[in-house]
């Protein structure tokens, strides 16, 4: 299963506190060791809300509202991408991390991804052939 290991953020990732050489030493290892298990797929930090946008929709309407975005504890300072056997062997590789940002409380959250059989028959033969097509693509792009 894949599952999605969100970094919550905290007062300092949205000030822009930035990490220190011991916790991105720490880090460094830790994600070795997930990239060595096969676990680790991908993983990457985000800026603060400050430099983020999001998009709202209602109906037809699209709109645009600018970072800073209020709510510190409802926001992603971070994530990972991890292929794991089970939410149990997610929560035994999360328990393993550095605490992601020393000084402060900080948590992750495990989330699982749909996998293409979550969506039953909804999901028609023609629609994962283009969802396969678009993944192939990416990958393509990918190594190009």
């Amino acid at each position: 299963m894949k599952v999605m290991v969100i970094v919550k953020a905290t007062k300092n990732s949205e000030a822009g506190v930035m990490p220190s050489e011991t916790l991105l030493t720490e880090m460094g290892k830790y994600n070795e060791e997930l990239v060595k298990a096969g676990v680790m797929l991908a993983g990457d930090g985000l800026h603060p809300s400050a430099r983020g946008k999001r998009i709202k929709f209602s109906g037809s309407q699209r709109s645009v509202v600018d970072g800073p975005f209020t709510e510190t504890r409802e926001l992603i300072a971070g994530y990972w991408i991890w292929q794991v056997r089970s939410m149990e062997e997610a929560v035994e590789w999360a328990r393993r991390c550095p605490a992601p940002m020393p000084g402060e409380d900080s948590e992750l959250e495990i989330r699982p991804i749909f996998e293409a059989e979550d969506f039953g028959k909804e999901l028609t033969p023609e629609l994962r052939a283009q969802e396969e097509r678009l993944r192939a693509e990416v990958e393509r792009q990918k190594q190009s």
